[in-house]
């Protein structure tokens, strides 16, 4: 998520006044939540984080089956255990065929039959190893990657539908780097201790996948460093994770007609064919992979390549079988994440089925969990940042009239989809039986590629979503104008009926206005109302924005995580940004509620203090080392200490509802406190 700006409150006052007051987002009989796991003795003007959450941290354990623990994305494991429970209950009684409840009980039941699994061994994947065997020279070799495309084995291109970003109504077919196994390229060139073992358990793990298959173990070690060696290759053509962040750099539309003539080896014409994709014209986000690939195809012998793709089969299909491949795969995550032992299988296939069938298991979800007034509280909420975040735009000193003008007419253009979509995925194509887990993936997996593929050249269905309602988390996507809260984040603490408003504001409420911000960050800000990357901004204005911008990422590459590790600003300026935006446009809606204009204090804790706190609670996470390096290696959001601090540190009322003064160590002078919106 990003961040916004502090402007007084009087200021927004001023504009939101003539749209009248915002009503309550609770109900009028809502009771309050106590506040648990502030740590007293800490100072919060030091470190709020640690204040907010400090006897909580010291209390909480990570599950051994798990890399961390707490709010955001770590509460998909107790939402899990909500869905295992409704597959438990499906997967042991009749259901009718082809109903959403006999896909998901059946698909739960094959994968959690193991004694079935673990008695086919690697049969299911034998057919592929042999094709891969009789592949004798380039265009078969691609024929084979177009094939396994279909079914979810993806190698070496990177096949994705989506919205034209010059023209965001219609689908396009677009193709982005890929071909490695490791997290991300920096991971094949980086000579610290720490990534040094991360290799070589990477190539442990390929090396016992192919023992796993009757490799004899010599020949298994030189497999495994003939594919990395092809993985480095492909690496040294790979985008950074924040030059991939240029969005006018990644739209590259080019004429398959010209695309086939640049790169002939890779035979474009064909391959597209091969792929089912019908379009005279494509995206290529990074053309340096594809040139890279042309070369490599014919420079690279076709043994080694067959060798490079059976390890990618391997890799892509070990959780698909017996338990020696899902010990293989365990070995090298645990290494990765520092996960102490295995999910259980339960929670592995729970979460299986919500990544094959997921809005037929959404449906159960959101029947037996999700109540219809959270949505429509929801909705007003949504309504009341967004007013919140005109009365901003209208006050900005930095930005002209016309440039106001503008972000306003995208801000209300956008489209706001809570809880789940009025139209649910199709399932009826995907075949699913009790005794064929293998099988049951591959057909969810195709199912997936034809509707996918169905798209090209046709017009965006703005109805669609792009996460399962269960998930706990929210997007904003600028193609489309849209921002998006699934059910599975509408819960405590990010929202809950019985909360006060401070509580809700400074936990949804946050989460809203970082989300609405996404539509005016780095990226954001390059689309227009309608999704279209287009230039809508003033030059001057435009200037302005990015010299804000640098000073986000200036402050964040300061902030240390580990004890000498460096947030990543550059990687991370769009989330910083929306963070520090969602504080702000969250804490100027929340003003215009009558707990926000009153002072009256509960527990103890007066409602300006308790909106801080409870965006504190929404990021309370705690987390493996091992996870923390990779996450701050490779996730455009800060760790969760500096979603809180980094913010608040740049925002006055939190200074003024805690006190905060020269010489406590999150203190800015008032002219270096960071504003973008």
């Amino acid at each position: 998520m990003k961040r916004l700006v502090y402007f007084f409150l009087m200021l927004l006052l001023a504009g939101a006044c003539q749209r009248g007051a915002i009503p309550n987002a609770t109900s009028p009989t809502a009771k309050r939540v106590v506040i648990t796991g502030v740590d007293a003795s800490k100072k919060p003007g030091d470190d709020f984080f640690t204040y907010a959450n400090g006897i909580w941290n010291d209390t909480a354990r990570i599950p051994e089956s798990q890399a961390g623990v707490g709010a955001y994305s770590f509460m998909n494991y107790p939402q899990r255990i909500r869905l295992q429970a409704i597959l438990d209950s499906v997967s042991t009684t009749k259901n009718p065929a082809g109903s959403i409840e006999q896909k998901v009980g059946d698909f739960y039941a094959s994968g959690m039959d193991t004694t079935a699994i673990n008695k086919r061994g690697y049969e299911p994947i034998k057919p592929l190893l042999a094709r891969i065997d009789a592949v004798t020279d380039v265009p078969s070799l691609l024929t084979l990657v177009a094939q396994e495309q279909k079914v979810g084995d993806r190698s070496i291109i990177g096949l994705y539908v989506g919205p034209d970003n010059r023209r965001s109504t219609i689908n396009i077919a677009q193709f982005n780097q890929t071909g490695i196994g490791l997290p991300e390229r920096e991971y094949y060139f980086k000579t610290d201790s720490s990534t040094g073992s991360i290799q070589k358990a990477y190539r442990d793990y390929l090396t016992r996948l192919f023992e796993l298959t009757g490799t004899e173990a010599a020949t298994a070690v030189k497999n495994a460093a003939v594919a990395y060696d092809i993985e480095k290759q492909l690496a040294t053509a790979h985008r950074t994770n924040v030059e991939r962040r240029d969005v006018k750099a990644n739209y590259n539309k080019l004429a398959v007609a010209d695309l086939a003539q640049k790169q002939p080896t890779l035979n474009w014409t064909k391959l597209l064919a091969d792929l089912g994709v019908q379009a005279d014209s494509v995206n290529v986000g990074q053309p340096g992979y594809y040139d890279k690939l042309n070369t490599m195809l014919t420079s690279v012998p076709i043994d080694d390549w067959k060798v490079y793709l059976k390890a990618h089969a391997l890799t892509n299909y070990a959780n698909y079988l017996s338990q020696p491949f899902l010990d293989a795969s365990f070995a090298y995550t645990k290494i990765l994440t520092g996960q102490a032992v295995k999910k259980t299988r339960a929670e592995d296939m729970t979460q299986a089925v919500d990544g094959s069938l997921g809005e037929a298991l959404a449906q159960l979800y959101v029947k037996k969990y999700f109540p219809e007034e959270a949505r429509k509280r929801m909705a007003v909420l949504v309504g009341n940042l967004k007013k919140a975040f005109e009365a901003r735009i209208s006050k900005l000193e930095w930005m002209s009239d016309s440039t106001k003008a503008r972000a306003k007419e995208k801000l209300y253009a956008f489209t706001e989809k809570i809880g789940y979509p009025d139209k649910w995925r199709d399932y009826s194509k995907v075949d699913v039986k009790r005794d064929a887990y293998f099988e049951n993936r591959l057909s969810a997996n195709k199912n997936d590629y034809l509707q996918s593929l169905a798209k090209v050249g046709k017009p965006v269905d703005r109805t669609e979503w792009h996460t399962t309602p269960p998930t706990v988390t929210a997007y904003n996507n600028p193609p489309l104008n849209e921002i998006v809260f699934p059910a599975g984040i509408l819960q405590p603490p990010y929202f809950d009926v019985n909360a006060d408003d401070a509580l809700n504001y400074g936990g949804i409420g946050m989460v809203i206005g970082h989300e609405i911000t996404h539509s005016f960050d780095d990226q954001g800000a390059q689309y227009d109302k309608n999704g279209n990357v287009t230039n809508w901004w003033t030059k001057a204005d435009y200037a302005k924005f990015k010299a804000r911008t640098q000073q986000v990422i200036d402050q964040y590459n300061k902030f240390t995580v580990l004890d000498s590790v460096h947030v990543k600003g550059a990687l991370t300026v769009g989330e910083n940004t929306a963070d520090i935006a969602g504080v702000a446009i969250a804490y100027d809606a929340f003003k215009l509620t009558e707990q926000g204009k009153s002072t009256t204090k509960l527990d103890g804790f007066t409602p300006d203090q308790r909106f801080f706190i409870s965006i504190a609670r929404i990021w309370r996470v705690k987390t493996r080392d091992a996870y923390m390096g990779m996450y701050v290696n490779t996730n455009p959001h800060s760790p969760a200490k500096w979603r809180v601090n980094g913010p608040l540190m740049n925002f006055t009322p939190f200074y003024n509802a805690f006190n905060v003064q020269p010489g406590d160590k999150m203190y800015k002078p008032e002219q270096d406190r960071i504003t973008v919106w």
